[in-house]
């Protein structure tokens, strides 16, 4: 009985002494691996929305470097992604989705749902594994909590896959006292 309860405070106490890699200025080791991580994805996720293909292979880059600690299937959503823009070879596209999607990335089950109803990227619907996707889609955490709900991520999807506007050239604002007269 008193080596069960030594071990149980021994267990305790020890969860304690840890620090987590998600508590700011925690010190941890693995905090500054945590947010290179993250800031590495936001980098990536912002140059593929931008749609300029001169910001492709720095994309690349920071999703591989990213790809070791994502446990939730967001690099290789992403890197789907980069592919379609890129000019998409739907074999290894639907590749990086099926792994996306095993991961529980309710985006890259959306897509998959997406891709197989329309069709988009195949040449056939196959409704049998869009429903399939769908009703995956169901079944994740995310899903069930109402967050994002099915047609808000099949959306957002849509809209990720649309190549983005051309960019109007930037032309700073001149205030009227700055205008020559």
């Amino acid at each position: 009985m008193n080596k069960a309860l030594l071990i149980a405070m021994a267990l305790a106490l020890g969860g304690c002494a840890t620090t987590s890699c998600d508590e700011p200025w925690s010190g941890a080791s693995c905090r500054a691996d945590r947010l290179l991580y993250q800031n590495d994805l936001l980098q990536a996720k912002i140059l593929i929305a931008a749609g300029q293909e001169e910001g492709y292979e720095l994309a690349h880059v920071l999703l591989e470097r990213s790809a070791p600690q994502d446990r939730r299937g967001e690099i290789e959503f992403y890197q789907a992604l980069l592919l379609i823009r890129q000019g998409p070879e739907p074999s290894e596209v639907l590749r990086l989705l099926e792994k996306a999607g095993k991961k529980g990335h309710p985006h890259a089950i959306a897509l998959l749902y997406k891709i197989h109803q329309e069709p988009y990227l195949i040449e056939a619907r196959d409704l049998d594994k869009a429903d399939a996707y769908r009703q995956a889609y169901t079944e994740l955490d995310v899903a069930q909590s109402g967050y994002p709900s099915f047609e808000k991520a099949l959306a957002l999807v849509s809209e990720l896959v649309e190549p983005p506007p051309p960019s109007a050239s930037y032309a700073p604002r001149c205030p009227h006292y700055c205008r020559q007269e």
